[in-house]
């Protein structure tokens, strides 16, 4: 904490911290003293050594005391007061650690130092027997590249090794012996290494004993069902076996191999991680064994081990290295004779085990001296034997307690190793039944609970069951077992639905921010006192799982010398490894598998392990911590000393006067204490805060393992329904549960640290604790309310009846003979009253600081928060209660159907006080306000109102009913009548505040901000978002929408689905679908959907749309009233399908009607003409893919009527027809030469046909022979093009909202184009992706309209042009949508069969009209464009004087009478709508030419082979215009005889640029431009000014077109003839582009030899 930040009070209490008291170790009676010269700092973290310690304090500086031989000077005194260690002056350091005789610290940073004693590489210095200063080391990690150092967060050192934890949490290691876990033989290691084996896992501690290493480890998630192995990858041994008895089968996948070091390929398996067996002798078993020999196989290894002498067990074998045995020279017996004495006669066994008891610390230390870690013989003690039994009972899979028969084989082979002494008789058996059988009772018990605590207890019974220890789970009494295992295989059978409930729904959220308690123990290292606690004595290489730890929430290790503890976060001890002065905490014997020490107080929460003593640090009744000591008492009678360690550990009471112990540190001579005093009672909030939650997870554990499971576990519990919410009440409780139990450990290592109150848990993450218990409220308030408590007490008579007692004690009920259902209603909602007491000490913590400090505001919010909630929560509780009571007086029918476990009452009007307006007399009506729905019950029936799509209001006073209350639902509308203002105030606020609860959601409560936060609105809002689910709206009924609402109707966004499975997207108004929306129908018969997507008027679709058809086909187009009318497209089957074809017109009432163009793919033609309901009918032309052209009358699909036809070669026939491509009647018959035939014709057009008639063979001298007559008239009997397209530009009309062309509202027009651009915009500003950022860009410019004051000036006209352009550039625009659309349609006429040269009069009279039609347009939105033809004037600037090119003289355009601009729709619009139809066109124009072009391209080629100068006097060019110099790229050459292609150069090329552009207009420029460069060509030849005469000029530009060599000038000279403006004709272009036409002529009648 910053010194700022902290308040005076604070700093006050500060000085009063981390004050270091340390007495001698080894005694009860002690007197604790302050360690002296530290000069008031506050120390964080001590560490002690054998005969040392280390200091951390508070601003990361590290002290040492006590005897530092390392250090220079002070090699052989002991210096009491502390030593600060400069070289670690400026590395903030975070944590200490002390080994016997060496010491580490890590900074802040990560970088971990080492010094003192290096003899076995603990330091990792390498050839350094001590390191006097702390030094740096580097740990890499090899994995990955490039090397990174990892940072480390903990350490731990033991005597002659290192281990440190990393920030990925993984443990590096350094020193010397198996207890490092590397695989490695060559000690000592000086490189830190990874510990791979628990890489991968979580590793959240790690502790060292002298020769023993311990880590906790997070578990790994439950993984989904694995297939389960069947057989140990090891010892082949099954997992899970069976035993049949004769009253019972007994299950048990309790699998433990029985000796060695783990290997790596169980480190994946979460159920079964086995050590494999690596024997004494280095073999390992394979499967090869029967089971018979296999059960015992432990047991003779153990001989082998005990009777082999000890150097041929060292040398029998190369591979004993492996085992870890790195020093030959040792022998493990020192003669013979020592190892008879643990042969295994009944009594030299006794007598060892006395011994053992007696003999003191000599043997010990020699058995220390063997050298590393040598599989030793089974230390002085019974647990060997016992967890050799052990082993041998779970090789054989089955539990000892099982096999209580006197005749089963291994038994019996058990009580052969077991002498009948009775020096352990009944110690562990809390009860021995009298008689001969109680010996053999007691020593089955003794192995059954080492070998229930070494394996890992059966996961089958139930998800991680506790053990409790005593009686009540003893299997081996026979009456018991009778009872249980028929359960035990019921719950293995039962529907695996129960066995869920009580695994805690871990939050992965909670584990991230708090310790987590699903943790493993795992143990490696020297193990011949059982300090492994794998319930033998031999040695691990490797990590290996202490399985009876499994379950237990272990949440701190602490390694001793030759013992190790684990404390849970239940506040309880196991304890194992020596026990030689009862530093274990219980009875006189060591254990090699963990057992709950003895110590008093209210439940441990530190600990800490000397060499041959612990600390455990527990909770009094006053909230202070008490020091208990467990270990060896010095007195002087040396006869009462075996007493003296058996006790169980002894409360120093000397401890407690000195203040509040933070911290408890146990080393070799010395104890030591961190202590804080209780400066205006912070200190002593924190410890009651911590003390009272760890408490309460005692309790809470109770209750789930002692009430929670077992009636989970009972049969027959109602209804799947009622067992689900048990369920989901029992998971939510676990969940509680866990999170408090996370939550006291957490405030365990908050008192160890620098105890901040700002981080403290609750106010950190009070949203975990907040949402937990409110969870756990919504699940047990709807239990309640289904009657659940109700419910269990009849099935769970007998087991709660039995419990009364504790059920009382746990639920805090007092009073007596209180109901069964009382007793569990008051226990399942006990946990709520801790929220009191965190709001209690928060507040009691925020009165140590300032009022102004910024923890005092944050203690004092978070504790209003929680006592919030606490007032809250129990307003649910009432309001269950109060729900539950209305139920029980219900009637039952409707209970059934109306009762749901989240639904609460909040009034109902059985007092009469509402009733229905307009109600028979003799109805009877009930109305109940649930919090989800308002119900009106009658007497049989009732419906149901959900609240969401429910309006409320209050009648207006005039209408007479002056109590009334109008309810509006999406289907009904009813007034409720109340008997008094009051009581309609009250309904209609309760009502009112019920629809908001239920618009918001289930939690009312707004957190942090409790005061002011939750007061409901009035009035619910009017629009709002639901779902409803109609019943009788007959176009509705059973439709489900979810979307807006507007006063009971669906409006603005929804989805609508219907029961037949029809869907609708979109838009609604007032109810009905009404705006943009996507509509699906299920075609049941095809499989498929029919989907729309488009506009909606009034619940039709109205508008444009896109509809696919199940069949395949697709329209797109208008709709009106659901049909389709107006102008669409029909696409009919792909192109692969039976018949695609396309149809673009106009529709009206669903059938095609007016003009439209039809294009039959397969049958390849394509009709353009009239039709009448879905039929040809009126004038239509077809053109065929095989050049056939018809153009006349149709009728009913047939051509009928008068018509021509004309075939590919120009044969022509004017006349009847009766059918398609049928002659019938009166005609004429033109042949391609001229010759005609008049008459009857009969017969189908391409096979013979009948003529009567007269042939003519005209005269040759006639004048027009050229052309067939009819060719000329053709299009007379086609569609007038103003009569094509009509509903396309009516379309245009309406969106301006004009009736027809020309009528309405100019202004009204702009309004609804501003309309549609803005809509439209709106509508893709939600996919952006749809417009590019220039088309949003034309958007924007196009919302500004040009303005027009005063005169019509040509500024004007260009800006309307210029908005003309922009608004064609975007289809969002009404113009633009109809320029778009005029495209297509042009398109779809003529492209593909209408490629057909008979059309071109065709296609550009159609052009005409568009024009003529969009001009009409544009003068309704600009009416002062003037009309076409008439002239803009020029202003006075714009009359510039130019020279004319004919004349050569400066004038004012002598040629038009008043100079001025012409305005016409051609100038206006052709340079919108050209460019885009100018393919299909040009295409036309090129077939229609064809033959001419074919003879002009033949003459161009020809005539292009000669050399400039031949061809400039073939075309007669004089002389004098010939070019003498020309310029070929960039240099000036003398026209030679051989020159080509270089004289007039620039107006060839110029001339070429014709094909590129698009409008007449820019085509007659190119040609002005050729000839003003040919007269610069000229000029710069002749050098003087002169006047050109057609004569002179016509050959110059002659050559200039043959050298352009343009392919089809025949096209492009018709192109511009048929649409250039009419007034151009006679002007200056107008007599240019004469000129190029007569080129054009000329080249094709060129005769050249």
């Amino acid at each position: 904490m910053d010194s700022q930040e902290r308040s005076s009070e604070e700093a006050e209490g500060a000085k009063e911290r981390g004050l270091v008291y340390v007495w001698k170790a080894g005694s009860c009676s002690i007197t604790p003293e302050r360690l002296p010269g530290l000069h008031g700092k506050t120390v964080l973290q001590a560490a002690l050594g054998v005969n040392h310690g280390l200091l951390l304090t508070e601003g990361g500086e590290v002290y040492s005391f006590g005897k530092l031989p390392w250090r220079t000077g002070l090699e052989e005194s002991c210096t009491n007061s502390p030593i600060l260690e400069n070289t670690l002056l400026g590395q903030h350091v975070i944590t200490v650690a002390a080994g016997s005789f060496h010491n580490g610290a890590v900074t802040d940073g990560g970088v971990v130092y080492m010094w003192g004693n290096n003899s076995a590489g603990q330091c990792a210095v390498a050839n350094q027997p001590y390191v006097p200063e702390p030094q740096p080391i580097s740990i890499s990690d090899s994995e990955t590249s490039p090397l990174l150092s990892v940072r480390i967060l903990q350490l731990a050192c033991g005597e002659e090794h290192t281990l440190a934890l990393s920030l990925s949490r993984e443990i590096w290691a350094w020193g010397s012996g198996c207890q490092l876990g590397l695989i490695t033989t060559t000690f000592p290691v000086i490189k830190p290494q990874k510990v791979e084996h628990l890489a991968g896992r979580v590793v959240l501690q790690v502790a060292c004993g002298a020769f023993h290493s311990l880590a906790l480890v997070q578990c790994l998630p439950v993984q989904e069902m694995k297939p389960i192995p069947e057989r140990c990858n090891h010892c082949s041994q099954l997992l899970i076996t069976m035993t049949d008895k004769e009253d019972h089968v007994i299950i048990s996948d309790s699998h433990c191999c029985p000796l060695g070091v783990a290997l790596s390929d169980a480190q994946t398996e979460n159920l079964l991680s086995c050590p494999s067996l690596e024997t004494v002798e280095g073999k390992s078993v394979t499967g090869g064994q029967s089971e018979d020999s296999q059960k015992c196989i432990v047991a003779e290894h153990m001989l082998v081990a005990l009777e082999a002498d000890g150097a041929s067990l060292l040398s029998s074998n190369d591979g004993q290295e492996d085992s870890g045995i790195s020093s030959p020279g040792n022998i493990l017996f020192p003669d013979k004779k020592e190892a008879k004495e643990y042969s295994l006669s009944d009594n030299s066994l006794n007598e060892s085990l006395e011994k053992s008891i007696t003999t003191e610390p000599e043997q010990t230390s020699q058995e220390e001296q063997l050298g590393a870690c040598v599989p030793g013989p089974p230390s002085t003690s019974t647990s060997a034997l016992n967890s050799l039994v052990a082993s041998c009972a779970s090789a054989v899979g089955v539990r000892v307690a099982a096999t209580y028969e006197a005749g089963a084989l291994s038994l019996k082979k058990v009580m052969n190793f077991y002498g009948t002494s009775s020096s352990e008789a009944g110690s562990q058996s809390g009860s021995g039944s009298a008689g001969p059988d109680s010996l053999k009772d007691s020593r089955e018990e003794q192995v059954r609970l080492e070998s229930m605590q070494g394996k890992k207890s059966s996961s089958l019974v139930d998800i991680r069951e506790e053990e409790s220890e005593g009686v009540s789970r003893r299997l081996s009494l026979p009456g018991l077992l009778s009872q249980v295992s028929p359960r035990l295989l019921r719950k293995v059978g039962r529907a695996k639905m129960r066995t869920v409930a009580l695994t805690p729904t871990y939050s992965g959220e909670a584990d991230a921010l708090l310790p987590s308690l699903r943790t493993e123990v795992w143990s490696w290292g020297k193990g011949k006192e059982g300090q492994l606690g794998h319930g033998d004595v031999l040695p691990r290489l490797q990590p290996l799982c202490v399985k009876s730890l499994d379950g237990k929430e272990v949440i701190q290790l602490s390694a001793g010398g030759h013992h190790s503890l684990a404390l849970t976060a239940k506040s309880q001890v196991y304890s194992w490894g020596s026990n030689t002065s009862g530093q274990l905490g219980h009875f006189n014997s060591p254990t090699t598998v963990p057992r709950l020490a003895k110590v008093l107080g209210d439940g441990v929460w530190s600990t800490a392990a000397g060499p041959d003593y612990s600390l455990f640090l527990a909770d009094e009744k006053d909230f202070q911590p008490g020091l208990y000591y467990g270990g060896q008492e010095t007195t002087t009678e040396s006869h009462l000393f075996e007493n003296n360690c058996a006790k169980a550990p002894v409360l120093l009471l000397s401890c407690s006067k000195i203040g509040y112990i933070s911290n408890v540190i146990a080393g070799g001579e010395n104890c030591l204490v961190l202590v804080d005093k209780n400066i205006m009672g912070y200190i002593a909030s924190l410890h009651e805060l911590a003390s009272t939650e760890r408490r309460f997870y005692c309790k809470l554990s109770e209750i789930k393992s002692q009430v929670l499971r077992p009636l989970l576990g009972l049969d027959n519990l109602g209804s799947a329904n009622t067992i689900q919410l048990l369920q989901e009440m029992a998971s939510r409780f676990s969940k509680l549960c866990y999170l408090i139990g996370q939550h006291g450990a957490s405030l365990s290592s908050f008192l160890h640290g620098v105890k901040e109150a700002r981080s403290l848990a609750i106010l950190k993450h009070s949203s975990l604790f907040l949402d937990s218990y409110t969870e756990y409220c919504t699940s047990v308030t709807n239990f309640l309310v289904m009657g659940g408590f109700m419910l269990l007490a009849k099935p769970a008579i007998d087991f709660l009846s039995k419990n009364q007692e504790l059920l009382q004690k746990l639920s805090e009920v007092n009073e007596e003979n209180t109901q069964l259902v009382e007793v569990l209603n008051a226990l399942f909602f006990m946990p709520f009253g801790r929220l009191h007491n965190y709001a209690r000490t928060l507040l009691k913590l925020a009165t140590c600081f300032e009022v102004a400090s910024p923890e005092y505001q944050k203690l004092q919010d978070s504790s209003s928060c929680y006592e919030s909630l606490a007032v809250h929560l129990s307003r649910k509780r009432k309001e269950a209660e109060y729900t539950l009571g209305f139920w029980k007086t219900f009637p039952g029918k409707m209970t059934d159907s109306l009762r749901k476990p989240e639904r609460r009452l909040i009034c109902e009007s059985s007092n009469r006080g509402l009733s229905l307006q307009h109600a028979g007399r003799f109805s009877v009506n009930w109305f109940i306000l649930f919090n989800d729905a308002l119900v009106h019950a009658q007497f049989s029936t009732h419906h149901i109102f959900p609240l969401s799509t429910l309006w409320v209001e209050a009648v207006s006073e005039e209408s007479g009913n002056v109590n009334g209350l109008k309810i509006t639902t999406p289907e009904e509308q009813f007034v409720l009548l109340s008997s008094t203002p009051q009581e309609k105030t009250k309904w209609l606020r309760a009502i009112s505040q019920a629809v908001d609860q239920a618009l918001r959601g289930t939690s009312d409560l707004i957190f942090h901000g409790a005061a002011g936060g939750n007061i409901p609105r009035q009035e619910p809002p009017i629009s709002r978002s639901a779902k409803y689910t109609f019943y009788k709206d007959p176009r509705l009924k059973d439709a489900m929408y979810n979307g807006r609402w507007l006063s009971g109707k669906p409006h603005g966004r929804g989805i609508l689905k219907w029961a037949d499975g029809r869907m609708y997207s979109g838009t609604f108004r007032t109810g009905l679908e009404d705006g943009y929306g996507e509509y699906r129908v299920p075609n049941k018969v095809l499989n498929k959907d029919d989907h729309y997507v488009g506009y909606w008027k009034e619940g039709k679709m109205c508008g444009h749309g896109v509809y696919s058809y199940a069949t395949g086909e697709v329209y797109e187009g208008c709709f009106q009233d659901n049909m389709r009318h107006g102008h669409g497209l029909l696409r009919s089957g792909k192109l692969t399908s039976s018949s695609p074809s396309m149809f673009i017109g106009q529709w009206t009432m669903d059938k095609k009607n007016g003009y439209g163009v039809f294009d039959d793919i397969t049958r390849g033609e394509k009709y353009m003409g009239m039709w009448q309901d879905d039929l040809c009918q009126g004038n239509g032309v077809v053109v065929t893919q095989f050049g056939l052209y018809y153009e006349g009358a149709f009728s009913t699909n047939k051509m009928m009527g008068t018509g021509i036809l004309l075939s590919e070669d120009d044969t022509v026939y004017e006349g009847e027809f009766a059918d398609n491509w049928t002659l019938s009647g009166k005609g004429t018959l033109t042949l391609p030469n001229g010759d005609y035939i008049e008459g009857l014709f009969s017969g189908e057009w391409g096979s013979g046909i009948k003529i009567t008639g007269t042939y003519f063979k005209p005269s040759l001298y006639e004048s027009e022979k050229d052309k067939p007559k009819t060719l000329r008239k053709l299009g007379i009997l086609s569609v007038p093009p103003d009569e094509k397209w009509k509903a396309v530009f009516e379309e245009c009309w309406n969106q301006l909202g004009c009736e027809s062309p020309g009528q309405g509202d100019r202004w009204k027009a702009w309004d609804n184009i501003a309309v549609a651009l803005t809509t439209n915009r709106r509508q893709h500003k939600d996919s952006p992706e749809l417009l590019s950022r220039s088309h949003t860009q034309t958007l924007e410019s196009l919302e500004f309209i040009p303005q027009h004051i005063g005169a019509f000036t040509l500024e004007k006209y260009e800006n309307i042009k210029k908005y003309l352009i922009k608004a064609c550039d975007t289809p969002l625009h009404p113009l633009g949508k109809l320029v778009e659309t005029l495209v297509a349609v042009y398109r779809m006429t003529y492209v593909g069969v209408g490629a057909n040269r008979r059309l071109l009069q065709e296609a550009v009279r159609e052009i005409k009209s568009y024009l003529k039609r969009i001009f009409q347009l544009v003068r309704f939105l600009f009416p002062d464009l003037p009309e076409e033809g008439s002239t803009i004037p020029f202003l006075g600037t714009e009359t510039k004087g130019r020279r004319s090119f004919c004349s050569g003289k400066s004038d004012s355009r002598s040629e038009s009478p008043e100079p001025g601009y012409v305005v016409t729709s051609f100038g206006l619009l052709l340079p919108v709508l050209l460019p885009r139809l100018y393919p299909p066109l040009f295409m036309l124009y090129a077939l229609d030419n064809e033959r001419e072009e074919d003879v002009y391209w033949e003459c161009v080629l020809r005539l292009n082979k000669q050399t400039d100068t031949a061809l400039l006097s073939f075309l007669g060019v004089q002389a004098k215009f010939w070019p003498g110099t020309v310029s070929i790229l960039g240099e000036i050459r003398k026209v030679s005889p051989t020159t080509k292609d270089a004289c007039f150069a620039s107006a060839v090329e110029c001339l070429q640029q014709i094909s590129t552009t698009f409008t007449p207009a820019d085509k007659l420029k190119v040609i002005q431009q050729t000839f003003e460069e040919i007269s610069q060509n000229v000029l710069e030849t002749l050098q003087e000014d002169f006047l050109w005469s057609m004569d002179d000029l016509f050959p110059v530009f002659l050559y200039v077109v043959l050298r352009a060599r343009i392919r089809n000038l025949g096209s492009e000279v018709h192109l511009i003839e048929d649409l250039m403006d009419p007034y151009l004709q006679h002007g200056e272009q107008g007599i240019m582009f004469t000129t190029l036409k007569a080129c054009y002529y000329q080249i094709q009648h060129e005769k050249l030899t």
